[in-house]
């Protein structure tokens, strides 16, 4: 039976700094959530547009701090203020997806949620719809929690991964046949190199999409059973949420939580995980790299605004500048050019994970302007 869509609502959880790993574009002021890497939209716009689909645009609400909902209002106007939740500092994505389950649980004991990163990246958003749409016909029966997995084609060190089991008899019937489920055996953060290489050649492990779906009983008795502290800080949010009390209490409670992940704090120690695998053109955005990738071989042709630019005798290279300087390129191949009016980046593609260095050595060196 076809789980009734005025009882669907989407998170986007952007409340996050990004890590300025697309430095020199995002910055502290301009998480990378907020940066339009392609030319087509910012990383939050993308988010929304991958669950519309599924979800009606009322139930739609993004979690965001007290900059990103000025961002959002400033910058995407057509979203309903009363959808953005305000968290008063960043605490990871537990309290940030308790503070969600407290709102939308007022609004409607019965709902089911989706929960996405605001960096998600999805290509084919016709297949994400369909695996959505699964997920969401498991966990509405209130005892499961539903993550969706990637197919791994490399290993990556700077990704989550989840290990499975074994596949679920009940296989998901779609468009492109089946949707293979798993049981969910455990979950693994960033490993090393070798470590990720291990996890493709075992055959059990997939990337972690950051994509969750649960009915609210269903994580309302995780967040009782495994983060009890918590659970009572999101009760005592639900208590006062439409009174004048709301924002104290919110602020209050803030005060004394310590970041916890949702993977961590809950998924790990859940009663009942199930995974779906899907194929659907996902990634992490997560460096030059990444973006360099999911753009395709002519993606620094098609960012921003890149004219003013000449190559000679070139090959390979991914550049993004904007403004009207002009910048040339003599003899170089493989290499990642990012440039903006007061910062300038370039390094071989391979390294782009590395700007994590550069901001550090920027910060120990006081040049926070640059960050």
């Amino acid at each position: 039976m076809q789980f009734p869509v005025e009882h669907l609502y989407a998170v986007i959880m952007a409340g996050g700094a990004g890590g300025l790993m697309l430095w020199p574009y995002s910055r502290k002021k301009t998480p990378k959530q907020f940066v339009d890497v392609f030319g087509s939209g910012t990383m939050i716009e993308s988010a929304i547009a991958c669950v519309k689909g599924t979800v009606l645009p009322e139930n739609i609400y993004v979690v965001t701090n007290v900059q990103g909902e000025m961002m959002m209002r400033r910058t995407l106007p057509w979203f309903p203020p009363d959808n953005i939740l305000v968290e008063p500092v960043a605490r990871d994505t537990a309290p940030c997806i308790a503070l969600a389950t407290a709102y939308i649980g007022k609004i409607d004991p019965d709902a089911v949620m989706i929960t996405v990163p605001a960096d998600l990246l999805v290509l084919d958003k016709r297949l994400f719809g369909e695996i959505l749409g699964r997920g969401v016909a498991v966990a509405q029966d209130r005892k499961s929690i539903v993550t969706i997995g990637v197919t791994p084609d490399r290993p990556e060190p700077e990704y989550g991964y989840i290990q499975v089991d074994k596949l679920q008899v009940n296989e998901a019937s779609g468009q492109e046949g089946t949707i293979p489920i798993f049981t969910v055996r455990a979950f693994a953060e960033k490993p090393d190199i070798k470590t990720a290489q291990e996890f493709i050649d075992s055959g059990d492990f997939y990337w972690n999409s950051g994509v969750l779906i649960w009915h609210i009983d269903a994580i309302r008795r995780e967040f009782e059973r495994s983060m009890p502290d918590l659970y009572k800080d999101l009760q005592s949010i639900y208590d006062v949420i439409g009174s004048d009390r709301e924002r104290a209490v919110i602020e209050d409670v803030y005060s004394w939580l310590h970041p916890v992940s949702i993977a961590y704090g809950i998924m790990e120690n859940a009663e009942s995980v199930c995974m779906l695998a899907g194929k659907f053109g996902w990634t992490d955005l997560g460096c030059w790299d990444d973006v360099q990738k999911a753009g395709g071989k002519d993606a620094g042709a098609s960012m921003g605004t890149n004219f003013n630019m000449v190559e000679v005798d070139t090959a390979n290279n991914f550049i993004k500048k904007s403004g009207k300087k002009a910048v040339a390129i003599v003899g170089l191949e493989d290499i990642i050019v990012i440039d903006t009016e007061d910062a300038l980046l370039i390094c071989r593609k391979g390294h782009s994970q590395d700007v994590k260095k550069v901001v550090d050595i920027l910060r120990r060196e006081g040049l926070e302007e640059y960050l």
